[in-house]
């Protein structure tokens, strides 16, 4: 009896070292808000049981992305959150807008150059601020801190930005807790490929700290999904490596801003073969001890929206099945909401 307090003590003393890092959960009905496959804009759908889905108002825009997105006017690769105390609703995008490359001036078609932070009271009525990194330190809370590029106007992609609540992270001031924005960068001048960066934004989501390097395994690296894994006290993060084996991976760490492991190599989603896959997205259901794990295989045409099963540990990925009900599913995240939130949502397929 002895032996079975100490274990359930150590693995409550472990959990208790992780929970400063963590992005509420409530209600058991669920959102899909993703970036539509039919354009530039985020688009929502609902659940009442993750299985089948029904498009708010058609899949078409929850908000004016040519508004709030404000240096290409597309917001792409959404991911939404509530805020640590549940009052508001938290979305970071990517701010890019492909199908305008001419009329931009861009050099490349899948280049961009900022993201979005955008924060709502209802889940309906959003506001933005936009992030330009190509106006370099000046657009961050730490303009005179050591920066890691030189030149920020040689700035090529900013891409897929990612929120976690950390509790922990200390202001200048002393003021404790921030969120944490992981998300890639490619300065095509001064380095050769995607690499995955961190800074914190402050609780009025309007105010971002400079990146910092999150990890580099020498390889390109885009679309990280991170999760807390309680069943081994470890945070799980879910990635697309850029070239090399075809598939989604797992890397984890004990902290937020690393060391992060090498991606383990003989327990990856791969059920698609050498066809492409991205934009991962991990989320659990209530009343299972199991993942839920959704990617985009963008190789077909149609494209397939998958969402496979991963066992309590993230691993053992198995029975991958295309979503339901969705219209254009593409790169997204998903979120638990009331059944108050649902009847909102839905009202808006009245109007």
């Amino acid at each position: 009896m002895l032996g079975l307090f100490v274990v359930l003590a150590l693995q409550s003393s472990l959990y208790a070292l992780h929970s400063h890092a963590v992005n509420p959960q409530k209600g058991k009905y669920f959102l899909y808000c993703h970036m539509s496959d039919k354009g530039q804009w985020t688009a929502f759908a609902v659940s009442k049981d993750a299985e089948h889905w029904q498009d708010i108002i058609g899949g078409d825009s929850i908000f004016s992305s040519h508004e709030l997105a404000g240096i290409e006017g597309g917001t792409r690769d959404a991911y939404i959150c509530r805020s640590h105390d549940c009052k508001r609703y938290l979305m970071v995008t990517t701010d890019m807008n492909n199908s305008k490359t001419k009329a931009l001036g861009k050099k490349e078609t899948w280049d961009n150059y900022g993201i979005n932070l955008l924060t709502s009271d209802d889940l309906i009525h959003w506001k933005s601020t936009t992030f330009d990194y190509r106006k370099g330190t000046a657009i961050f809370s730490n303009p005179n801190d050591k920066s890691v590029y030189n030149d920020w106007s040689t700035i090529n992609r900013v891409w897929a930005p990612q929120i976690f609540w950390d509790d922990t992270y200390t202001w200048p001031d002393g003021h404790k807790g921030g969120y944490f924005i992981y998300y890639s960068m490619w300065n095509r001048g001064e380095e050769k490929y995607d690499r995955m960066y961190y800074s914190y934004a402050d609780e009025s989501f309007t105010k971002l700290t400079q990146p910092q390097p999150l990890f580099d395994w020498g390889y390109a690296t885009i679309d990280a999904d991170i999760n807390y894994v309680e069943a081994d006290g470890m945070f799980h993060m879910m990635i697309k490596k850029e070239g090399g084996q075809p598939g989604l991976f797992t890397a984890t760490s004990e902290y937020l801003t690393g060391p992060w492991s090498e991606p383990v190599a003989d327990d990856y989603v791969n059920f698609e073969g050498k066809k492409k896959c991205e934009g991962v997205s991990a989320f659990q259901v209530p009343g299972e001890d199991g993942w839920r794990i959704a990617y985009i295989e963008y190789s077909s045409r149609p494209r397939n929206y998958r969402i496979c099963r991963a066992d309590k540990f993230m691993r053992n990925f198995n029975s991958p099945e295309n979503i339901k009900g969705v219209t254009a599913p593409q790169h997204g995240s998903f979120m638990r909401i009331t059944k108050k939130e649902y009847k909102r949502l839905l009202k808006l397929n009245k109007r």
